[in-house]
């Protein structure tokens, strides 16, 4: 009789990783969709400075007089505030379980590219959520300033970016978020595969012991493979 020698797994507490897979692939869309919305509205800065403004000055009043003014600003801001929550959160369950889980330090170090992915969703994403804050607090708020103070959104951005380390920090921003994205795709194509496998093995662990083809039931048993002729040998013997 086949047997596994897997140790059993402690019993794991808080939401599984599928779902909190789940929440960052949904709330990763979510955030997606607002930077193509976003890329498109910032693209009016070039057709000129009024077009910008008038851009700008659409969204304040966008639903007049069904809506408030800003009151779809403030709608997109719940969400993204929410989708941004659930994102550090999901982020930073599986980030801290995956360090519980981790009880020693490996003796050789992994390379390629799922150790520079792993590293770099991490510190990425904590770079991504920085630039976030400094960003809200640069044209929303305008707490912080890059050289003047402006009424008009056109010229804080051209004022913005004629210091050249104001260009440094949205060009850093920038590569920080498409290297972020890239390492979601490849993650989230990679951890459905693994997901998928794990599932299958929980199922039939013993059928799918890679170390193990040979048992009966296996996936090299003959009954399995052709089981009208295991039938009829297994009639002849009796």
């Amino acid at each position: 009789m086949a047997t596994t020698t897997a140790p059993a797994r402690e019993a794991r507490t808080g939401p599984p990783s599928i779902l909190l897979k789940t929440v960052m692939a949904v709330t990763g869309l979510v955030g997606i969709a607002y930077l193509l919305i976003h890329m498109y509205g910032n693209l009016m800065i070039l057709v000129g400075p009024e077009a910008f403004d008038e851009y700008a000055h659409h969204i304040r009043t966008f639903g007049e007089p069904m809506l408030p003014e800003k009151g779809l600003l403030w709608i997109i801001r719940v969400a993204l505030l929410a989708s941004l929550v659930l994102h550090v959160w999901a982020a930073a369950t599986m980030w801290r379980r995956a360090n519980a889980a981790r009880s020693q330090r490996y003796v050789m170090t992994r390379r390629g590219y799922g150790n520079f992915y792993a590293k770099a969703m991490r510190w990425g994403g904590l770079a991504i959520l920085t630039f976030i804050i400094f960003h809200v607090l640069h044209f929303t708020t305008q707490t912080v300033t890059i050289g003047e103070a402006h009424a008009s959104p056109a010229a804080r951005v051209l004022d913005t970016f004629s210091h050249w380390w104001g260009v440094l920090i949205y060009l850093a921003a920038m590569i920080f978020l498409g290297l972020h994205l890239l390492h979601g795709f490849w993650g989230g194509g990679h951890d459905d595969g693994a997901e998928l496998l794990a599932q299958a093995r929980r199922a039939d662990p013993v059928r799918l012991h890679p170390g193990d083809h040979h048992h009966r039931g296996g996936l090299h048993d003959p009954a399995v493979r052709h089981p009208v002729r295991a039938s009829r040998l297994r009639t002849a013997d009796l």
